[in-house]
């Protein structure tokens, strides 16, 4: 999926130099000039704000094995590719329902907003520790000194994990979300597939020391949650918490250091935060609209699916473009390129998703986010960046590798 495009037609290709700095450019032209195209792929995509709502909010099928014949099934199959999915299949983010809603009934039941807003003075006292060594060291990484401990911290301890790896954690779960990204490289998807297994087996194995020594976790509340006689099975349970785990860490990476970069770039809104701390949730917002964490959500037709004027068939693989619509000046004015933290409506950002699938962890990242940007800026009033940001070369899950800063 990397041919190289032509003039005409447009049509989405990350693959350029300038697209890790700024895809944005390219998604203002694909929205203005082809916000419903069929890509030399084999896939669709959608970029205006309201298709990409309405998509979301459809109730298609996020199951990537309901995928007709066609080019998009071919590419997959001419590379060798197999088609194991992720966590054998069983996580939220990739069923449909009822299998979706009965697994989502029982998470939610130990996912509670109380519970999230419960865990505001741990967040705040691992942020004042990240802040305290940068203070210390006049600066450094915000990726590697606050954007990544902050989350991993937080799941780790709320969901009760063992002691582990950190870095080898890391690594893992860095490969495993190559598993969103359309590549049809047979070595990288053999990576992604052996990744996913480790992944799985240290969980299954958590699980298991869990059952035998229960603690006050979501980890021991998942294993306990039922309904109805109804309870998770093992490997149901396991691919719950993986996801959870691993969503619940590295797409707030991309948020808190997304967020963070937005404002060093705009001073302004930066000084408009430190003044007015009370904005922090607004400004939450406004951050995951200008550069969310996760740029695309995929869905499948089951049946012929009518948008901007095209019949997309059923068996179709449709990307929704969420970085794009968060900037659909359409819908959120003439300014929707900019940062403008006290922006009223920016609360309507797809950036977590919508419909059934909208991001189960929502609430606990916008919790992580707050503290953590409010923080930042009211302790530094000198911060600035102090080097060259580096990318983490994903597209789908883009951002921040290495953000240097100066205090």
């Amino acid at each position: 999926m990397t041919t190289v495009p032509q003039d005409p037609p447009l049509f989405f290709y990350p693959f350029t130099p300038e697209f890790m700095e700024d895809p944005f450019a390219h998604y203002a032209q694909l929205r203005r000039h082809a916000p419903v195209h069929e890509h030399p792929g084999g896939f669709w995509m959608l970029s205006r704000y309201d298709d990409v709502s309405a998509l979301l909010r459809s109730g298609l099928s996020v199951e990537q094995r309901k995928v007709g014949p066609g080019r998009f099934r071919d590419a997959y199959a001419e590379a060798g590719v197999t088609d194991a999915p992720r966590l054998k299949g069983l996580a939220l983010l990739d069923r449909d329902p009822p299998d979706h809603t009965r697994l989502r009934r029982l998470v939610t039941q130990a996912f509670t907003p109380r519970a999230i807003n419960a865990l505001e003075p741990m967040i705040r006292g691992l942020v004042n520790e990240s802040l305290d060594d940068i203070a210390a060291a006049g600066g450094g990484d915000l990726v590697e000194a606050l954007a990544f401990p902050l989350p991993f911290s937080v799941i780790t301890r709320m969901l009760g994990m063992p002691p582990i790896d950190t870095a080898h954690m890391r690594m893992l779960t860095t490969l495993l979300m190559r598993s969103v990204e359309l590549t049809t490289d047979p070595e990288v998807m053999r990576v992604v597939e052996a990744a996913d297994a480790e992944i799985f087996a240290l969980v299954s194995e958590a699980v298991a020391g869990k059952r035998q020594k229960p603690g006050d976790d979501l980890l021991t509340a998942l294993i306990a949650a039922e309904e109805s006689g109804d309870k998770l099975t093992h490997d149901e349970l396991v691919a719950q918490v993986t996801m959870l785990y691993v969503a619940g860490y590295e797409t707030s990476v991309n948020m808190i250091s997304g967020g963070a970069l937005a404002l060093l770039r705009n001073p302004d809104q930066m000084a408009v935060l430190r003044a007015r701390p009370e904005l922090g949730a607004n400004a939450v917002e406004e951050t995951l609209r200008y550069d969310p964490p996760v740029h695309t959500s995929r869905r499948v037709t089951v049946e012929p699916y009518q948008v901007g004027g095209y019949e997309i068939p059923a068996g179709s693989f449709i990307l929704a473009n969420l970085a794009g619509a968060n900037r659909d000046e359409e819908f959120w004015g003439p300014d929707a390129e900019q940062l403008r933290l006290e922006r009223a409506n920016a609360r309507k950002h797809l950036s977590f998703g919508g419909g059934i699938h909208h991001c189960l962890g929502a609430t606990l990242a916008r919790l992580e986010g707050r503290v953590a940007l409010v923080e930042l800026v009211r302790r530094f009033p000198g911060l600035e960046l102090s080097g060259k940001v580096e990318w983490n070369g994903l597209r789908s899950l883009r951002g921040a590798a290495r953000l240097p800063v100066r205090v």
